[in-house]
């Protein structure tokens, strides 16, 4: 974890809505929905859009706690043939911003809620990236960018249920060129009882957005739902992998 982002990391993993939605854990598990949302008496992403903050400090930890992850998924993945690669949810840019420098002629575009967006600009142009990033404000419940080759969704599926992931998946289908691909990066579950850092991350998941992990099975499932293909899973020297699919005819 880089130093910068460690101290938000802390504060929001500490704060009082975390610690609290793990203790009323037992409701979560009872009920099947986020203690998180009791707690705030709405959906934690929409508190969050309403207290720019918090909301400025959540990215931060985001970017700490995933903070290896982005070199390992450029390093892992082939971007390099691709023109333009559309980062959906993306944040801060953490990712988009690495994933660029290993594809040089691609471009991109950083797709997000507004309340998110002024915080990647700084970064953007940190990373001497300002040329080649379009910002782009809205709602993946709505819609995303047309005409991508690849559209990341990063920890983004695993926040939402079933049919709200269909419905994102299926606005990326709907706007990505016909041999696009949609990649997800996520940590995929090993069957059975292995051991697995996104096992306790399926705990968060739970009591927090009231999301869920999911296992190669089940991310094949939900894709078709949406009208995609799983191609193949691509394994990371992070936590996550890449679930790569294309849209079927």
């Amino acid at each position: 974890m880089a130093p910068y982002f460690l101290l938000p990391t802390v504060l929001t993993l500490t704060g009082d809505w975390v610690w609290r939605s793990y203790e009323d854990l037992l409701y979560s598990i009872e009920t099947g929905k986020p203690s998180a949302e009791k707690f705030f008496g709405e959906p934690v992403f929409n508190w969050l859009a309403k207290h720019p903050a918090d909301a400025a400090l959540f990215s931060e930890t985001m970017v700490g706690f995933h903070g290896q992850e982005p070199a390992a998924v450029a390093a892992a993945y082939d971007f390099s043939g691709m023109t333009t690669i559309a980062d959906v949810g993306g944040a801060t840019g953490n990712l988009l911003t690495t994933v660029l420098a290993s594809a040089p002629a691609a471009r991109g575009i950083l797709f997000d809620l507004p309340h998110v967006l002024p915080e990647a600009a700084p970064l953007i142009k940190a990373r001497g990236l300002t040329d080649r990033i379009t910002i782009e404000p809205g709602s993946f419940f709505e819609r995303v960018p047309d005409g991508a080759d690849a559209y990341l969704l990063s920890h983004v599926i695993h926040d939402w249920s079933e049919e709200q992931c269909v419905t994102i998946l299926g606005n990326c289908r709907r706007a990505m060129k016909p041999d696009g691909r949609v990649l997800l990066i996520e940590m995929v579950l090993p069957a059975g009882d292995t051991p697995h850092p996104g096992k306790m991350l399926d705990m968060m998941m739970l009591v927090g957005p009231g999301g869920q992990e999911r296992t190669e099975e089940e991310y094949g499932v939900l894709l078709g739902k949406a009208g995609f293909r799983m191609t193949r899973v691509v394994p990371t020297a992070s936590a996550v992998s890449v679930v790569e699919a294309v849209p079927v005819p």
